[in-house]
């Protein structure tokens, strides 16, 4: 598969963006694929944390804020601990989010949770999913 990459889709404002809220190089990414390795959430996933940061690299910044893996991550840095390189795939999942709720556009609807199951989840699962909601 041939995939065209412009100088303009690289030097993206958003892809900077995310850069900047993350704190974290996302070039400095060499696709060992260790944070998709061990994270514990990938079977929800529909794009492993490593391709995420690769669509980044070749600017396909649209693809990612469509994806529903920024949503899915925990935020439990397991990916930051094996990463070798020390990037931190969750400030970046983290910082595609805060793109997205930032416009007032919420993916999760945590008012939609009936109570039983609500009372079933685990204390650091709700403080998750409030974190990705505008309310």
């Amino acid at each position: 598969m041939r995939v065209r990459i412009s100088r303009k889709k690289l030097r993206d404002e958003v892809i900077a963006r995310i850069e900047e809220i993350s704190g974290e190089q996302i070039s400095k990414c060499f696709q060992c694929g260790k944070c998709s390795a061990g994270c514990p959430s990938v079977d929800s996933m529909d794009i492993l944390p490593n391709q995420i940061i690769r669509l980044l690299q070749i600017g396909e910044k649209d693809e990612v804020l469509a994806s529903r893996t920024i949503w899915v991550c925990d935020s439990c840095f397991t990916c930051e601990s094996r990463c070798p390189k020390g990037i931190d795939v969750a400030k970046v999942m983290e910082a595609a989010r805060q793109i997205i709720l930032r416009a007032n556009v919420d993916k999760v609807k945590p008012y939609e949770i009936d109570e039983k199951t609500f009372e079933g989840l685990p204390q650091a699962g709700i403080v998750s999913c409030l974190r990705k909601f505008t309310g």
